[in-house]
């Protein structure tokens, strides 16, 4: 039985969760597989904690060159995050002929057009299933099981953090800021959640996913991006009353040569499936013209869901290097040309409005006037109890409009003496 020596980079939560999973399945992958997976080397800042593992402290040390050099290492699993110094160990393991295997969304998604190229130049591979979604297949469904297919559209729940505050809210009634205690608290969220409750983290996803989605490089400058941290207890809740719930939502789509590239908090009808994907669990909605419409739901985050996702790319590249399994890691050829982006000003869709209104006569038609003026048609309105403040809450529902008419609209109401809070818009998608 060949053996397969990989070198380890990062021995953090999910760099000791692959270790974890590389010893106790050692014996089935050898069973099953018929493959030796050895791991030479595990390189880290802190060599000192043991992370309740039994290592072989021979194979430690803080010297990353040990593992870029080692001519006897075949993979390189790269687990320290960001993109600087991860570019840097990425490209020198391939130049010198090593395949990769990395979790590393932000990198792939603003670097990756870079480093695919440098694992084309020097024959070798770059892997990368644990950079969306966790334990979801998503990246091997698109790089293999879709592969005769074309892509029109992804939609995706694909951060854990946000999804779970919102679900939160809906559920116990809480506020944003004791939500995100309580993610805090459970291990959900980071100290600094910035980019998880900013939308950050779906955009590197989503851009990772149109690129194999529609077989173009992607910009991740062209994403656009609008996070959870203003959504209120009480949009939540007027939304249910109307029968939907909002959700972080990534999406991608392609029609007539254009693509739309964004991330933003979303009104989904309560009855769509994408709709009762709550907690940490992501879930990813893709359309293609052969399949139609399927979803790939599960655990998008965690030591060992990410740490599983890892070693199945090492296992597909160890088969590789033994000749079981004869294909190119990125089955869809990317074209280095970019699709043109369809900006979210051009953007059509339905739309939530909360005003806070003085409890006034005529106020309901100096706010339609405006909206009239520019283009947006009004589906429904409600308006809501009195506050102390003698301002109420008017909720509107529009039909489609452009997210254009929209933004000019909402800076003429926030004008009105009448109007006491800046004016919320929520976009509706009707999947």
């Amino acid at each position: 039985m060949n053996k397969i020596n990989v070198g380890l980079i990062g021995f953090g939560t999910i760099g000791s969760g692959v270790v974890k999973v590389l010893q106790q399945k050692a014996k089935t992958l050898e069973k099953k597989l018929g493959l030796n997976i050895s791991l030479a080397w595990i390189c880290d800042l802190d060599i000192e904690s043991t992370r309740g593992l039994d290592i072989d402290r021979n194979i430690l040390t803080s010297d990353v060159q040990k593992i870029l050099n080692d001519q006897n290492i075949q993979i390189v699993v790269e687990l320290i995050g960001g993109i600087h110094p991860a570019k840097e160990f990425i490209l020198q393991a391939l130049k010198n002929k090593k395949f990769v295997v990395t979790a590393n969304k932000a990198l792939l998604a603003e670097e990756g057009a870079e480093i695919f190229e440098a694992a084309k130049a020097n024959g070798v591979d770059v892997y990368y299933e644990a950079s969306v979604g966790g334990a979801i297949p998503i990246i091997r469904t698109l790089r293999e099981g879709l592969v005769a297919d074309r892509v029109e559209t992804v939609y995706g729940i694909i951060n854990g953090t946000s999804n779970y505050i919102l679900s939160q809210m809906a559920q116990k009634g809480c506020d944003f800021k004791i939500a995100l205690r309580e993610a805090q608290k459970k291990g959900y969220a980071e100290s600094d959640p910035s980019l998880d409750i900013n939308g950050g983290d779906s955009a590197h996803k989503i851009a990772i996913l149109a690129r194999l989605s529609f077989g173009h490089e992607v910009d991740f400058k062209d994403v656009y991006v609008e996070g959870i941290e203003n959504i209120d207890l009480c949009d939540i809740r007027y939304a249910a009353e109307m029968g939907y719930c909002i959700k972080l939502l990534a999406i991608a789509k392609k029609s007539e040569g254009s693509v739309q590239l964004r991330v933003h908090p979303t009104l989904l009808p309560k009855k769509h499936i994408l709709a009762n994907v709550d907690g940490v669990s992501n879930a990813i909605l893709l359309r293609s013209d052969f399949v139609g419409e399927q979803m790939l739901h599960g655990p998008g985050a965690g030591q060992l869901p990410t740490a599983s996702a890892v070693v199945s790319d090492i296992i597909s590249i160890a088969q590789k290097m033994q000749g079981s399994l004869r294909q190119d890691n990125c089955l869809v050829n990317i074209d280095p040309e970019k699709l043109k982006v369809n900006l979210i000003d051009n953007i059509e869709t339905r739309y939530y409005f909360r005003f806070s209104a003085l409890d006034e006569p005529a106020v309901l038609s100096q706010i339609a006037a405006i909206l009239g003026k520019n283009n947006i048609s009004i589906y429904s309105v409600i308006q809501k109890g009195r506050r102390q403040e003698q301002s109420v809450h008017v909720v509107m529902m529009t039909h489609d409009a452009k997210e254009k008419d929209i933004a000019q609209a909402l800076l003429e109401i926030n004008n009105l003496p009448v109007i006491k809070r800046k004016s919320v818009a929520i976009r509706t998608e009707r999947i």
